[in-house]
């Protein structure tokens, strides 16, 4: 006999607890189950209890390490006790497995011959720190279980080879995936030299992002703003168009963020501006003039310069960087490349659906997050300006990766798989 919807939805939702092991809670990309109803198109992800626990750490870091990577580590011994725990702290800081180090000295605990779990190689560089793996070596810790090899070359491997040559049990690969997913950003300035793009778009639920006069405040809910400004918070930068900086006058700080502390990193600010027309009385500028509580750089891509448009943005602290393409507009190709130089690892887009669409048509957008709301607009200003598409095999195909309820509006996640 079959079973009822309502049990064979359970039934599917039980067999998935037992093969997956979720992100951990509070990391915006987790995966979760909404009511009974969860997107196929995921994959399983798994890792040992000790290597989650490490990402669940890491996790805590997700606003504070730019430009380096989260990273999370658990020391432990052999009847399992946990002797030392932490994450990488602030750029300058102490890296993961020094922190995990210092908490279990704090704690009067020996970890010689401990396993050690660390969610990225650990360094083998001097940088702002010293490195990682000789702190381990002389710890004289017995095992080191690695998720992901480091991508950046002043490591690529060298950490590892440094524990194996000192006698260190190493393991490679424990909760790879889940790793890869906590740090999009880093790997990906790392091994194609730009950042991890993340396009943000609120539209109603026939896809339209503001009226046919230009009126957009507010399509979604209180809820879904404050989420949106939590995803800002967790990149490298935040990158608009010269339509937006006219039309709304924006802040594009994370003012509607909770449990920041009193003086939290603000992200960059990019504005995408050909002819250099943003207004010296723009409120963006807020946050980058001297002696601001949350400081950022404000970079601006022109195509053509302006000397004296030039002038009056530089002395409001703003830094000017022409990059014009073959038809008179910013190269955006170039200037995801300048980012990546700049050491932007997440860049969040909120735009128009004019520069929208070139994001697109120019392959610059890894990953979408947009956000739905249960009501529908009738003609307006769509998602995104681009096409029109000649084939449906033309069209940019995604991976739903997440989708969640935030209030009462939907926020989907979906990533470019082409």
């Amino acid at each position: 006999m079959a079973k009822p919807r309502q049990a064979q939805w359970q039934h599917r939702i039980e067999m998935a607890n037992k093969t997956r092991q979720h992100p951990p809670l509070g990391w915006p990309l987790t995966c979760r189950i909404l009511g009974i109803l969860r997107s196929q198109s995921l994959h399983p992800m798994t890792a040992s209890p000790f290597m989650l626990k490490a990402l669940n750490i890491a996790s805590l870091a997700m606003r504070i390490t730019s430009p380096n990577p989260r990273v999370g580590c658990v020391i432990v011994n052999g009847q399992g006790k946990i002797l030392g725990q932490g994450h990488t702290q602030k750029a300058g800081g102490l890296h993961a497995e020094r922190v995990a180090l210092q908490d279990a000295a704090n704690q009067g605990n020996s970890v010689e011959g401990a396993t050690v779990y660390v969610t990225l190689e650990p360094c083998a560089h001097h940088g702002r720190t010293g490195p990682c793996c000789d702190a381990l070596i002389r710890a004289k810790v017995g095992k080191v279980v690695v998720a992901l090899s480091d991508p950046n070359p002043m490591v690529a491997g060298q950490g590892i080879d440094r524990l194996k040559a000192a006698g260190l049990e190493v393991e490679v690969g424990d909760g790879a995936q889940l790793a890869e997913q906590q740090n999009p950003g880093f790997l990906s300035r790392m091994r194609r030299h730009k950042p991890w793009v993340r396009l943000k778009m609120a539209a109603s639920l026939d896809g339209q992002t503001a009226l046919q006069n230009g009126q957009s405040q507010w399509i979604t809910g209180q809820e879904a703003r404050a989420d949106g400004h939590a995803w800002r918070a967790r990149a490298c930068a935040i990158l608009t168009g010269i339509g937006t900086v006219l039309e709304d006058d924006p802040l594009l700080d994370l003012r509607l963020c909770a449990n920041l502390g009193a003086a939290p990193r603000m992200p960059h600010l990019v504005i995408v501006d050909s002819n250099l027309e943003t207004p010296p009385s723009a409120k963006l500028f807020q946050h980058s003039q001297p002696g601001a509580l949350t400081p950022r750089q404000v970079w601006i891509y022109a195509a053509k310069d302006h000397p004296d448009k030039r002038s009056a943005l530089e002395a409001l602290g703003a830094h000017i960087t022409v990059l014009p393409n073959e038809h008179g507009k910013v190269d955006l190709s170039a200037l995801m490349t300048d980012l990546a130089k700049r050491e932007v690892n997440e860049l969040h887009v909120e735009a128009g659906h004019k520069l929208n669409g070139s994001l697109i048509r120019e392959a610059c957008v890894d990953e979408f997050l947009v956000y739905l709301a249960p009501k529908l607009l009738g003609i307006g200003q769509g998602m995104a300006h681009w096409g029109p598409l000649q084939d449906l095999s033309l069209g940019l195909s995604l991976e739903f990766t997440e989708t969640q309820l935030i209030g009462k509006d939907l926020r989907v996640l979906a990533r470019v798989t082409a």
